[in-house]
């Protein structure tokens, strides 16, 4: 059983690192079923930026004589879960985006969470250069997560909702 904060940074680390993993197996998939050119140099980009995430968590953990290995992230199977249900239940197109970024926004909250947290222990055990190498990466999931919410805001949402327009007109002529 766990009786110390050590205990529960191994655990927290070990999350994470899962997670991480995890987004790594997930965001080629959600690549493949984004349809705004946009959308798919996102998730293009935060492959490469989640690579080096881990690479920073396995830094992290070697520094603290963790093996970043262990723990399954047990929320984050259920995240990706949610993203696989979304991309089976909507076809490819306008709406599948908006749906995808709204699964991957969740993701995103959920590793500031966790980032936040690791770096808020890290600094209260002194372990500051650990510390500076996970707000580096909270950083980069704040940005990802306001560069989704901009594409959101700015393309698509607005042709999801045409594509909704259009549905509804096809459907009156047709029934008239």
């Amino acid at each position: 059983m766990a009786s110390d904060i050590r205990d529960l940074l191994k655990m927290e680390l070990q999350d994470t690192y899962s997670a991480e993993t995890q987004i790594l197996e997930a965001l080629p998939k959600m690549q493949d079923s984004a349809t705004n050119p946009k959308l798919k140099q996102a998730f293009q980009e935060h492959l490469q930026v989640t690579q080096r995430q881990v690479e920073r968590l396995e830094q992290v953990c070697q520094q603290l004589g963790i093996e970043p290995e262990g723990e399954t992230c047990e929320a984050m199977e259920g995240l990706v879960e949610e993203g696989e249900e979304i991309m089976d239940q909507f076809d490819e197109g306008p709406v599948l985006d908006a749906a995808l970024i709204g699964a991957a926004q969740k993701v995103e909250h959920y590793e500031m969470a966790a980032y936040g947290t690791l770096t808020a222990m890290l600094k209260s055990m002194g372990e500051t250069k650990a510390a500076d190498l996970l707000a580096q990466t909270l950083k980069e999931e704040k940005d990802t997560d306001e560069l989704l919410t901009q594409l959101a805001e700015s393309e698509v949402n607005q042709a999801a909702l045409k594509t909704a327009a259009n549905d509804q007109t096809k459907g009156s002529r047709g029934a008239a």
